[in-house]
């Protein structure tokens, strides 16, 4: 199977297995696994911030940021297709009562102007805008990377905290050589995934202040997220980030050769296939093509989505170019 499902399906590199094995570890609950202790310090210093909180997934540390920033029946400004909206499970309102307004799905293009037009001040009645969400890059947006100096726009406008959901933060940074911690003195809070691109087989660090992250702590533990000897996990981590961040490139070009084949365009490591010009819809496409051993999304009843990542090969990328151009002109 060629899979272009997500960056998520990687396995682990037998480097990444060394380092796991040979991994040092403690009892992270207590605060004394030195390798956690260690990822934590790496990527706060990354992103020019004073602390950082490993968590399992990229949802626990979304929710957690969220949770730091909007207290319960506070309002969170977002995009209307943002992950921590769409594809979160409603936990933004089931675990943190928090209350959200959208403005329109535009992807990446964001407007400053009309997005700090949209913040409430406090006082009664309203709901004061407790904090803005904003994502990099932007998975329905087909990977697209908001620029810089749109962020910088925001952040000068408007009084609030900002969550920047980081989860493919590192294909924008390579992307545009953006430094990382240009991105992270943005925002109050981020959340970064290891396991989107990477290449890790699991965990995302929620970044920020050294107060809110041990608040985050505590979050955390309440969400059933506490963990013990976790330095094996958080050595293949570390791993990626000493390994994998720079090759990003290659899935990058390997995705930019796809959206060629098809007219199309890819940012970063992601390719949107828009069907509504055709008479196919997006799990039909997605059946089609796994009977012919290429594996994508449906996203949208008529988009599809595919992604280059570590383990995918050239072989791959052509096999996907080959079945999909035959199946779209049927």
């Amino acid at each position: 199977m060629a899979d272009f499902r997500s960056d998520t399906v990687t396995k682990p590199t037998p480097g990444m297995r060394t380092a796991m094995a040979e991994a040092v570890v403690g009892d992270d609950v207590f605060g004394d696994d030195p390798t956690v202790n260690a990822l934590e310090e790496k990527v706060a210093g990354l992103f020019g911030h004073e602390a950082a909180l490993f968590c399992p997934t990229g949802t626990m540390a979304n929710q957690i940021a969220l949770q730091l920033l909007v207290p319960p029946g506070g309002e969170l400004l977002a995009g209307a297709d943002a992950h921590v909206l769409s594809y979160e499970l409603g936990a933004a309102a089931a675990l943190g009562g928090v209350s959200t307004r959208t403005w329109g799905s535009v992807g990446a293009a964001l407007d400053p102007d009309g997005i700090a037009a949209m913040v409430r001040p406090a006082g009664y009645p309203s709901n004061p805008t407790r904090a803005i969400a904003v994502e990099q890059t932007h998975n329905l947006a087909g990977g697209a990377v908001v620029p810089l100096e749109t962020l910088t726009a925001l952040r000068g406008k408007v009084d609030v905290p900002l969550h920047c959901d980081g989860a493919r933060i590192w294909h924008a940074h390579v992307a545009t050589g953006t430094p990382l911690d240009a991105y992270g003195r943005l925002f109050d809070t981020l959340s970064v995934c290891l396991s989107k691109g990477l290449g890790a087989p699991v965990g995302s660090l929620v970044i920020g202040r050294r107060e809110r992250i041990a608040q985050a702590r505590v979050l955390r533990k309440r969400m059933g997220g506490g963990m013990r000897q976790v330095g094996i996990l958080a050595a293949a981590g570390e791993f990626a980030l000493d390994h994998h961040i720079e090759r990003l490139a290659e899935d990058h070009a390997r995705a930019q050769r796809i959206a060629a084949a098809f007219g199309t365009r890819a940012e970063t490591n992601i390719v949107l296939f828009d069907l509504s010009e055709t008479d196919w819809d997006a799990p039909s496409l997605t059946a089609a093509a796994e009977e012919q051993d290429v594996l994508i999304v449906p996203m949208l009843p008529k988009v599809a989505r595919l992604i280059t990542h570590l383990d995918v090969t050239d072989d791959d990328v052509d096999r996907a170019i080959d079945v999909l151009k035959k199946l779209l002109a049927t």
